[in-house]
């Protein structure tokens, strides 16, 4: 897309969010310097994005699948306007070696997560790092910690921040008063998204480091399921469906209602239907976060139906003036008694933006959430400020669904003090604060 071409698009697209100036600014600025780390669905899906939206030069590519890799080369040199392919890595830590990457995108899976964002930090990049920021509460304040230190700028991959109908909900719905009290938040995932496989381990392909992928974690055999984007089926790598799922609209519920940390948390569930299948996160799990006066209720299950058919995964706030569900999808508000029910479908922007109608794997109704995250990334960059969906942030929505398993794991409620960060009188669930690593690779926590 020429400039002038990007300039009539952005401004068409971004008019709801008073950001036309900072594309605009994006359109004019010198090239930055990027860098992906984790090449595959996401990753790339991220990065693909930040292109649309401002000149960028990918510089760099890392992941530990070559055939991936190479692939990713092949793209990034054929979209960006210099045509020079980027240099590829298998090892994170030679990429960041070269010191001269200006973003850093991070689309690893979750228990890589804290050891490249704090490497790229400190190697001087701003970064966009997927959610949940960690596979532990020790990693994510570690990674706190780190951006705060250096004066980093993080934006964290919960883009319903930055969606255009979730926007408009908040504002009219919340901000203005319209549900009234609000006592209850039913938040929830009914996809059948837990693999039900149960194939024999085997040895990993050629094209595969199966010793850098593993890295921190707990090594265990080669599965087919594991690569690619199967690894969510197993906890040594992330937090299960709580720690992929909830994490977004555990996040979107505290960014609408401008809630922090939950007073306390409780958990309970497990393998309860699929128990035949290889993976070994829950099938079922309802965990509470509690802030008192209110209550945020999550629940999903990888079988059954969905009690909404129209909202497999999202919302629920309940007031004493009305009800306003929500999802990636739509928006429905309905108010108590007379009043007029309004609903609102998702933006696309598929005239301005027509590649997004043949990207292969591309969520089409994400796209637009991932453009205005990248520019609402870039304006903070330009005034070293807070994005919307700050590290902080990042680290409160990621900490919570730790605790929710952890209060499964531990089969009790857990009361968060946040100010000491830990929990309050429970010698057992902090020690369970920081996972161990395997050997060879050091917790950021211990550092």
């Amino acid at each position: 897309m020429d400039r002038r071409s990007f300039l009539k698009s952005a401004a068409a697209g971004l008019a709801w969010t008073g950001l036309r100036s900072t594309a605009e600014a994006a359109a004019e600025a010198k090239p930055r310097r990027v860098a992906l780390i984790g090449s595959g669905w996401y990753g790339k899906c991220d990065l693909w994005r930040l292109m649309q939206v401002a000149p960028i030069e990918v510089v760099s590519l890392c992941d530990v699948d070559r055939r991936m890799l190479e692939d990713a080369a092949e793209m990034a040199a054929a979209k960006q306007p210099s045509k020079k392919k980027p240099r590829t890595y298998t090892d994170y830590r030679k990429l960041l070696a070269e010191k001269d990457v200006e973003i850093a995108l991070i689309g690893t899976p979750d228990h890589w997560h804290a050891l490249q964002a704090i490497a790229a930090m400190e190697a001087g990049a701003d970064l966009y790092l997927q959610k949940p920021i960690s596979v532990d509460v020790a990693e994510g304040q570690a990674i706190l910690s780190t951006a705060r230190r250096l004066g980093r700028v993080v934006q964290v991959g919960t883009q319903r921040r930055s969606t255009p109908h979730l926007i408009e909900a908040r504002d009219r719905f919340i901000k203005e008063e319209k549900l009234g009290k609000i006592g209850l938040v039913e938040i929830y995932c009914y996809y059948h998204m837990r693999n039900r496989g149960n194939p024999p381990d085997a040895d990993p392909p050629d094209y595969l480091d199966w010793e850098m992928y593993t890295g921190p974690a707990p090594m265990r055999p080669y599965n087919p399921i594991v690569h690619p984007r199967g690894w969510r089926a197993f906890m040594e790598y992330g937090n299960g469906i709580v720690g992929d799922m909830c994490i977004h609209m555990l996040d979107t519920v505290r960014w609408m209602l401008g809630l922090g940390w939950p007073k306390r948390i409780s958990s309970h569930g497990g393998i309860l239907v699929q128990t035949g299948a290889k993976a070994n996160i829950s099938d079922t799990q309802t965990a509470t976060f509690d802030y008192g006066d209110l209550q945020v209720v999550w629940q999903h299950r990888t079988w059954g139906q969905s009690p909404d058919p129209k909202y497999p995964w999202g919302m629920t706030f309940y007031g004493d003036k009305g009800t306003l569900k929500a999802s990636v999808m739509s928006y429905d508000f309905q108010p108590s008694g007379s009043g007029q029910a309004v609903h609102r479908d998702v933006t696309y922007e598929l005239e301005q933006y027509p590649e997004d109608k043949t990207e292969k794997d591309l969520e089409r109704h994400v796209a637009p959430a991932i453009r205005y995250h990248m520019l609402d990334l870039l304006k903070a960059i330009d005034t070293r400020g807070r994005p919307v969906a700050d590290v902080e942030q990042g680290h409160i929505s990621t900490a919570s669904c730790v605790l929710a398993n952890l209060s499964m794991q531990l089969g009790r409620s857990l009361t968060w003090d946040a100010e000491r960060g830990c929990v309050a009188a429970d010698d057992e669930a902090n020690r369970l604060l920081r996972r161990p690593y395997r050997a060879g690779w050091v917790h950021p926590a211990s550092a």
